[in-house]
């Protein structure tokens, strides 16, 4: 008879988390790099004992927001590329329901992490609890099912020996190339603490590896076929290629084959920014380089991408007139745009594929027009970063100040408004993964937790956070664990006075200034707005006020220098940004309206749809 091991099911959770290990680099490390953690009612009898007793194999971090440490956790697992990952638990309420959004965030994105919500008592012996929500018509719903929709996988523990399948199938969602996303373990908070006689082989080390498919033999032939005989074709790199870690691969292939890589936003730094065939951006926020080149391309290689509405723009821009081919893991990806599916892992095929290809390299004019195209945008971000000495720097300004700040091995990260589109189409990466960007879900508030779990994922990178100050506001309390952890970033705040970014879209669909910037919503007091500089320093975390661009390099040079997370305050102008670039985005337009520049708008929203592929 097998040898069986008594654990609470709390214990036995923190006890199998701990004994699975992921191979990175050659090397066994640790699968869950650690467990952030919230306690209150639901978990912290539960989960919260049995993780102080594996503070040594699963060490557990405590923030000050739940939907705070599930971000970090969810920018840790994208900046190690799924090789590592984190577990979160919180309470059972509002703490779980705090974590719904980062769960939003990790689906969209791909991205790995295990959610542990405590829940009500399954047993219902106190029927109803302390935050239990109670739905009139179904008496097994708690505030839980919100995480249905946004989790990979989906679970509620009510016995302690449901683990035994349950938590299996978590991990392999977890590390599956294919369904990865976040994983969803809804914990009893009668069950935690419930004892169950488990088997000792349950909790044996075990080492996951990436796994790499090859593609079909009939898809690769077909794709084989087209890029052989294209004289203008062009890649389109996508998160997929970080994640496979095939940067090295594409940048050879690129070299090779003399095919120019325009880059997603989730796929930016998979080519360094001056590689002869790197050229830029695509999209709404592409440089005119890769968007030019999309146009005249006749074939295009889609890697590990979902060519969402801002990398094809709306489908004006791909698939547009060439044939297009979508290389993914994921065959939900791999056909979508009526694209040649051709599935497998990004690393594996292009491999194959450029072996295949032997000699075939594009034709010379091609090779002329990329190196042209890419020269003159080149010139366009020149530009667009240069310090202008206006009173009011624009975005473009300072992140050419911080670009300049920056080394080639570190980190950017940002998130929602505006910053990203500008640092999509000007910020210069030098290495994989300098460049890490939540624009997926476009999530306000991610840039700080974010920046944190880059920070322990990547420990000897600096990491450069850029943030406006409308998302500041959102979320700005892990700047303070950050500096409790001994994690430091270098904080660029953007204080252009509210939503800036909505404000741009709000006037070019016709509308008025309204309920966006400070000065055009309802408030009573003008002198009104926040001491950002103050409030870092409230936090723990050194700051300073910058008046131009050359205090701000400058002021960056003594956060390089700093050991805690330091943060640098700039005015900026709300209205500039880069027009060099660009494509079309479908946001709709009222069709009725009593003012003359919404009906103009609509008609030009009219106009620009004819170029829109449909299906």
């Amino acid at each position: 008879m097998e040898k069986t091991i008594r654990l609470t099911a709390a214990q036995a959770v923190v006890r199998y988390l701990a004994a699975q290990r992921s191979e990175i680099d050659s090397a066994d490390v640790p699968l869950f790099a650690g467990c952030w953690g919230i306690f209150g009612h639901g978990n912290v009898a539960g989960l919260g004992e049995a993780l102080y007793h594996a503070r040594e194999t699963l060490p557990t971090f405590r923030a000050h927001n739940e939907q705070g440490m599930a971000l970090a956790a969810v920018a840790f697992a994208k900046a190690k590329n799924r090789r590592q990952m984190m577990a979160c638990t919180t309470s059972i309420g509002p703490g779980a329901a705090n974590m719904v959004t980062a769960a939003g965030v990790a689906h969209v994105n791909r991205l790995p992490v295990l959610l542990l919500p405590g829940d009500v008592f399954a047993s219902r012996r106190p029927d109803p609890v302390l935050q239990q929500i109670e739905d009139f018509n179904d008496a097994t719903v708690s505030v839980n099912d919100c995480f249905r929709p946004v989790s990979r996988w989906w679970d509620r523990i009510t016995r302690p020996e449901q683990l035994l399948t349950s938590l299996p199938r978590a991990i392999q969602v977890l590390t599956d190339p294919v369904d990865c996303g976040p994983a969803t373990l809804c914990m009893a908070q009668d069950v935690q603490a419930e004892a169950y006689d488990y088997p000792e082989s349950f909790f044996r080390p075990q080492t996951h590896r990436i796994r790499r498919p090859a593609p079909d033999a009939d898809e690769f032939s077909r794709a084989l076929d087209l890029l052989s005989k294209a004289e203008r074709p062009l890649i389109i790199a996508g998160g997929g290629v970080l994640y496979s870690e095939a940067t090295e691969t594409l940048r050879e292939f690129a070299a090779k084959h003399a095919v120019p890589v325009a880059e997603t936003q989730a796929g930016k730094s998979s080519m360094p920014w001056d590689h002869p065939q790197a050229a830029g951006s695509v999209g709404v926020t592409g440089s005119s380089a890769s968007n030019t080149l999309v146009r005249e391309a006749d074939v295009i290689l889609a890697v590990g991408t979902r060519l969402q509405d801002f990398t094809t723009g709306s489908r004006a821009l791909v698939p547009g007139e060439a044939a297009l081919i979508q290389l993914n893991i994921q065959a939900f990806d791999a056909g979508k745009h009526r694209a040649v599916p051709l599935v497998g892992d990004a690393k594996r095929t292009l491999e194959d594929l450029t072996a295949a290809l032997g000699g075939y390299r594009s034709s010379p004019v091609w090779q002329q027009r990329t190196a042209a195209l890419i020269e003159e945008w080149n010139g366009a971000v020149d530009q667009a970063t240069s310090p202008t000495n206006a009173q009011l720097p624009s975005d473009a300004e300072v992140i050419g100040g911080v670009n300049r700040a920056a080394q080639s091995d570190d980190i950017v990260v940002c998130a929602a408004g505006g910053l990203p589109g500008e640092l999509h189409k000007l910020w210069r990466s030098g290495s994989p993964n300098g460049y890490h960007m939540e624009y997926g879900f476009s999530c306000m508030g991610y840039e700080i937790a974010g920046g944190l779990g880059v920070k322990m994922a990547h420990p000897d990178r600096e990491v450069f956070v850029m943030v406006g100050d409308g998302s500041y506001m959102m979320m700005n309390s892990e700047l303070q664990t950050s500096v409790m952890l001994g994690r430091k970033l270098i904080v660029t705040v953007l204080d252009n006075r509210g939503f800036g970014c909505i404000n741009r879209l709000q006037r070019a669909c016709g509308g008025e200034s309204f309920n966006n910037l400070i000065r055009n919503v309802d408030h009573r007091v003008d002198e009104s707005w926040i001491d950002f500089a103050g409030h870092a320093r409230s936090l723990g975390a050194i700051s300073e006020k910058v008046a131009s661009i050359a205090e701000l390099e400058q002021a960056l040079q003594r956060a390089r220098q700093s050991e805690r997370s330091y943060v640098v305050v700039i005015d900026t102008d709300p209205m500039p940004t880069t027009e060099a670039g660009g494509a079309w985005w479908d946001v709709a337009v009222p069709e009725v309206s009593e003012r003359g520049q919404v009906r103009d708008a609509h008609a030009s929203y009219i106009e620009a749809r004819r170029d829109q592929a449909q299906g």
